[in-house]
């Protein structure tokens, strides 16, 4: 009896020592509260007080663990790091997660008591503890905007408000000291953008700014499409603040002189909030994150400066969660509230590693990113313009090295409202990785693409049931998805590349090694192309999607088969293909004629489609291309409530088209699903001439054709010819233009609009451009606007 109690009491002694008592022994439970201690045992009743505490104790556990957050606001100095020191085996797993679906927010901020005063009119100062970084300002939960011109409004199409004279000598000579300004930008042919610190002013009284590295196609800013923040002399409407960063004094402009110093008053002062930092020879394996709530994290475009090869992208290799080196590591159900950055970033060595469940809106830059290490990239350039010479070249197959994501997965995620800051930004973007998984996202209102695969290496990605809508908002000359393929064979010269490919077709598929897979999506772009394989995009397997509004695009490239989808008002665009591409287009079903670009081969085949009537056909046919594709209404089921699925005796059946689920895209959470705006649905044209068209939605709005001699007589027309603006909601793309309700559009890029057909025909050739010149009726005279499609 002495001796079984001695065992007893030992075992009690040793399970004390590690901190586990009572009933929870067992089941191997953590807790951590905001009333806890990080000397307590981590039970329920005496939880432990921060997650670094509870990472202490796991280290000597060799079980399953589950560490349940209680409620609350936890604050950060730092990052939560897990190191290879956190690894886990498989028998071992961690899990991180908020006990029973309680709200836990994680914030970088620091929280500032005040002592307001007041400076003029609705203006308050206080003076600001020392070390304080100031990059944004969270006032009773609300964020507030860096003192700015022009001011903030909603409804402009960039940047919340642009302005030409930004850099004018007489807007410049209002500033006393700009230093510390910053100018945001989007690039000279609306390929991204590019920040700039202001550090003064030279002695022409011109600013002196340091920047200009976010984008890999140096051409310079954007004469329109920019704005200022954090000048002082813009100070002048609710809801701006400054900092004088020399006097460490903070300014505001109240609404009202509500009592400042009772409020809660924020500002983030780190990158990331959870770092996985570990390598291949010493990974962070087998840890999960589940059901926190993300806030309060700096903006990082000043450090977005590493070029994704020679695609158009620069990188911040960096995120408020940051997984370098893991495997079987997951983040799950997630909310990434307005953070400053991009939320998820995957960096070199990553695999089987998982982000779902997660809501990402509003982040300052992407929302997922997988990007490997140049390093394993054999023959690499990092600008548009280089190339290595074929004499120089390493042609060895795929990657040198392992240091790259491979077979991780992104499934069933909510993306919105991203590039808040920066606009060379996707929902999903990947570079130098392999085998990643993309799943059931709802992406949309981004201002680039919504998935971007900056380059062929090395491929294998399944894109399948996403639903990606209202894309490339802010810039132009993009897609919902875009891809670029500048790999090894790829050069600036096209004619040295034609030589090349040519003489060297064993160099196509060095790096874009395994077949890139796009199927069963939704995507919709209106101002782009719906799926865009820009620069050389190769090795593609592209079917059962469904594109709604912007078409689909094959710029130059290799081995690229496009068939069985649906091209809803719009067709394809084949673009300045090699000879001997290898191209496949088949069994879609396009509503408008092809819209070929400098095409002298046509690839391997082009052929069993269905257009929407003889004359498109014919056009295809002149082209020796669609001998055994017909025409004829493709007779969708019930397209006004978004089934495009064909009914039986469609033609789409002669030519071996088969229909595919039109209930599958998307998140699949009950909870993401009544958060999701749901796609815009177009009006069908089947008309290859739209001469049967009267009337459409446009842009938010609504045209209908001149009819009659009470038009021509009631606007003031020289003749019954033109599209008449009917209506423009507010709040719509049409709102923000120039045109106004009444105007009669006569002409289109300097085209002849005689009718709707005209219109939506010009419209599409030229939509990914992001603009037009439109000429008007209006008031019985002739004038010319310049019209955003964003």
């Amino acid at each position: 009896m002495n001796y079984i109690t001695s065992i007893i009491r030992s075992l009690a002694m040793l399970l004390s020592l590690i901190g586990f008592t009572g009933k929870t022994v067992y089941s191997l439970d953590l807790y951590v509260s905001k009333n806890g201690k990080d000397t307590n045992p981590g039970t329920i009743e005496k939880p432990l007080a921060t997650l670094e505490a509870a990472q202490k104790k796991i280290r000597s556990i060799h079980e399953p663990v589950v560490v349940y957050v209680r409620a609350g606001t936890y604050y950060l100095k730092k990052p939560i790091l897990f190191s290879s020191e956190d690894s886990r085996r498989p028998e071992e797993k961690v899990v991180y997660k908020s006990y029973r679906d309680e709200k836990v927010i994680f914030s970088g901020a620091a929280r500032l008591q005040l002592k307001w005063s007041a400076y003029k009119k609705n203006i308050f100062k206080t003076a600001v503890p020392p070390n304080l970084v100031f990059d944004q300002l969270f006032v009773n939960g609300k964020k507030q905007r860096m003192a700015r011109y022009p001011n903030y409004n909603p409804a402009s199409s960039h940047f919340g408000g642009y302005s030409e004279d930004v850099l004018s000598p007489e807007k410049i000579r209002s500033w006393k000291n700009p230093e510390g300004a910053f100018i945001h930008a989007l690039h000279k042919h609306e390929w991204g953008g590019y920040h700039y610190l202001v550090t003064g002013k030279d002695v022409d009284g011109k600013l002196k700014m340091e920047g200009g590295f976010q984008n890999n196609r140096q051409m310079g800013m954007h004469a329109k499409y920019r704005f200022i923040e954090n000048v002082f002399e813009e100070l002048d409407t609710t809801g701006e603040w400054y900092f004088d960063r020399k006097e460490k004094v903070l300014y505001l402009y109240a609404s009202s002189p509500q009592d400042l110093n009772k409020a809660e008053i924020l500002t983030p002062q780190i990158n990331s909030l959870f770092e996985f930092r570990g390598s291949e020879s010493a990974p962070v394996r087998n840890i999960t994150l589940e059901g926190f709530e993300l806030v309060h994290v700096l903006r990082t475009f000043m450090e977005t400066k590493e070029p994704l090869l020679r695609s158009d992208w620069a990188i911040y290799r960096g995120g408020t969660v940051v997984l370098e080196g893991t495997e079987n590591c997951h983040i799950r159900n997630f909310h990434f509230k307005e953070v400053g950055g991009n939320a998820v970033f995957f960096s070199n060595y990553n695999r089987k590693s998982e982000v779902s469940g997660c809501h990402i809106e509003n982040a300052g830059a992407s929302g997922i990113c997988f990007v490997g290490d140049p390093a394993a990239v054999r023959s690499p350039s990092f600008e548009y313009n280089l190339a290595v010479p074929y004499p120089e070249m390493d042609q060895a197959p795929g990657p040198k090295t392992n240091n790259y994501p491979a077979d991780c997965k992104v499934y069933d995620n909510l993306m919105h409202g991203l590039g808040q800051v920066e606009k060379q930004v996707a929902g999903m973007e990947i570079s130098m990785a392999m085998n990643i998984a993309v799943s059931h996202n709802t992406i949309y209102n981004v201002p680039r693409s919504g998935i971007n695969v900056s380059e062929g290496t090395w491929g294998g990605h399944m894109i399948e049931f996403n639903d990606v809508f209202n894309t490339v908002l802010e810039t132009g000359d993009h897609g919902s998805f875009n891809s670029w393929g500048r790999d090894r064979f790829w050069h600036p010269n096209r004619e040295t590349m034609n030589k090349l490919t040519t003489e060297h077709p064993e160099l196509i598929l060095l790096d874009a090694q395994k077949t890139v897979v796009i199927r069963n999506n939704r995507f919709r772009c209106d101002h782009g192309w719906d799926i865009d394989l820009d620069d050389g995009s190769s090795n593609y397997h592209i079917y059962n999607n469904l594109c709604l509004n912007g078409g689909l695009k094959l710029r130059e490239g290799f081995q690229r088969i496009v068939e069985n989808n649906i091209i809803v008002n719009n067709s394809f665009h084949p673009h300045v293909w090699f000879p001997n591409s290898g191209d496949v287009f088949r069994k879609n079903i396009v509503l408008k004629p092809y819209f070929p670009i400098q095409i002298k081969d046509w690839g391997k085949e082009v052929d069993f489609n269905l257009f929407p009537d003889t004359k498109a056909l014919d056009a295809a046919k002149a082209n020796q291309t669609d001998a055994h594709s017909v025409a004829g209404d493709p007779m969708f089921v019930d397209p006004e409530k978004g089934n495009y699925e064909v009914k039986a005796g469609s033609p789409a059946f002669k030519v071996g088209f088969t229909n595919f689920p039109m209930d599958e895209f998307g998140v699949v959470s009950p909870s993401l699903k009544s958060k999701s705006e749901k796609v815009p649905l177009p009006i069908i044209n089947t008309a290859s001439s739209n001469s049967g068209i009267t009337e459409m939605a446009w842009l938010g709005g609504k045209l209908r054709n001149v009819t009659g001699l009470g038009d021509r007589s009631a606007y003031g027309l020289p003749d019954e010819h033109g599209v008449i603006v009917d209506d423009i909601p507010s709040g719509s793309i049409l709102a923000k233009s120039p045109l106004k309700k009444g105007d009669v559009i006569r002409k289109m890029n300097k085209k002849d609009i005689n009718n709707i057909g005209d219109l939506t025909n010009i419209f599409q050739k030229i939509n990914w451009t992001g603009h037009s010149e439109i000429e008007i009726f209006r008031n019985q005279k002739l004038m010319t606007v310049e019209v955003s499609f964003k």
